[in-house]
């Protein structure tokens, strides 16, 4: 069974006068790999910064390990963080940074070799020792950040978008490497990013959220095939999201074409959301009763074709390994079980009806 490790309970934080986190209540389990996930301004970094103590909430309670921590400080606290801008010492070798807390410490000599060395090995920069951090790439500086953390032995690791000034190659390596550490080491990793490949890729569990709120919370897989509600649909990958009604089980209406779907218990003739992954539509040849329309837009993207087709007023985007002429005449084919059906909002922020179940 999972362990609760960290709990925050009806968190509030505000800004001058506004509101960033409002109520917010999460989980987080030892030894997980949990990403909080969102566009800019969403209240990510500042649910990071209370979980660290560099932040006070204005209401609510952290608890680690079952005990409040909501006001103790971050050197009182069994996190460590690595930060957007790595914040290494100039002035200092390899070394001398990742021991610097050690130091702090007050730990032997001999120790303190014995953990570089380890901490080194650990983030495959044997024998850097001795280098200049200013003369180091952008993928070493960071490993070097996560092995200063690390060497303080952390019951948990905050990462505030460690891999945002890292070009695109190089991210996607340092995912892998990101992975492998933790498992290694484990110990829990809380990562804020506003990138979903990252967060698809390298969590447990993502947490979404937007303007304060957690919209979904669920595995990657869930958040990516089960979006709860548009914003998630929408900012988790490409989508399609349109208006529909829900006739009965099993049967929703788009554009004023009717489609077997998989989903029950909206109610009959209800609006609802319609949510289709470009990936999942299939194009054919135009016929009586389907949902008919033309190509208006092809995009060669190396593995696939991003294709635009106007049908029933909607400009469907759709992605095929098969290309399209602009101008052709084509229908839209639609399997009933990639057919997602999600509630309208019941306000108009899209907040409480998104926000998930409990963990």
């Amino acid at each position: 069974m999972e362990k609760d490790l960290i709990r925050l309970e009806q968190v509030v934080k505000k800004f001058g006068g506004r509101t960033v986190l409002d109520e917010i209540d999460l989980t987080i389990h030892e030894n997980e790999f949990i990403t909080l996930l969102g566009p800019s301004g969403c209240g990510k970094t500042t649910m990071l910064r209370i979980i660290g103590g560099f932040e006070t909430p204005d209401e609510g309670r952290v608890l680690f390990d079952g005990n409040d921590i909501t006001h103790l400080p971050p050197n009182r606290r069994a996190i460590n963080t690595v930060f957007q801008k790595y914040s290494l010492f100039s002035h200092m070798n390899v070394a001398e940074n990742i021991s610097f807390g050690l130091r702090i410490k007050g730990k032997p000599e001999d120790f303190i070799r014995d953990k570089v060395r380890q901490a080194l090995k650990l983030v495959n920069l044997d024998g850097y020792e001795n280098h200049d951090v200013t003369k180091l790439s952008g993928g070493q500086q960071q490993r070097i950040a996560i092995a200063r953390a690390i060497v303080n032995e952390p019951k948990v690791l905050l990462l505030d978008e460690p891999l945002s000034a890292l070009d695109m190659k190089l991210r996607r390596a340092m995912r892998k490497e990101l992975v492998r550490i933790k498992k290694e080491v484990g110990i829990t990793f809380v990562f804020v990013t506003h990138d979903q490949e990252e967060a698809l890729s390298m969590s447990d569990t993502v947490v979404v959220m937007n303007q304060g709120y957690i919209q979904q919370i669920g595995t990657p897989e869930q958040v990516y095939n089960e979006p709860e509600n548009a914003f998630v649909a929408d900012f988790i990958g490409d989508s399609n999201i349109i208006d529909g009604v829900m006739v009965r089980d099993k049967l929703v209406r788009i554009l004023g074409v009717e489609f077997e779907c998989s989903d029950e218990g909206f109610g009959e003739n209800k609006s609802v959301d319609v949510q289709i992954r470009p990936e999942d539509i299939v194009l054919g040849a135009p016929t009586e009763g389907a949902l008919n329309g033309t190509v208006t837009a092809v995009v060669f993207k190396g593995m696939n074709y991003d294709i635009t087709v106007e049908a029933g007023g909607f400009d469907w985007l759709v992605q095929s390994i098969v290309g399209r002429a602009i101008g052709e005449k084509v229908s839209v084919h639609l399997d009933p079980f990639n057919i997602q059906i999600m509630n309208k909002p019941e306000y108009d922020d899209e907040r409480r009806a998104a926000v998930s179940e409990g963990r």
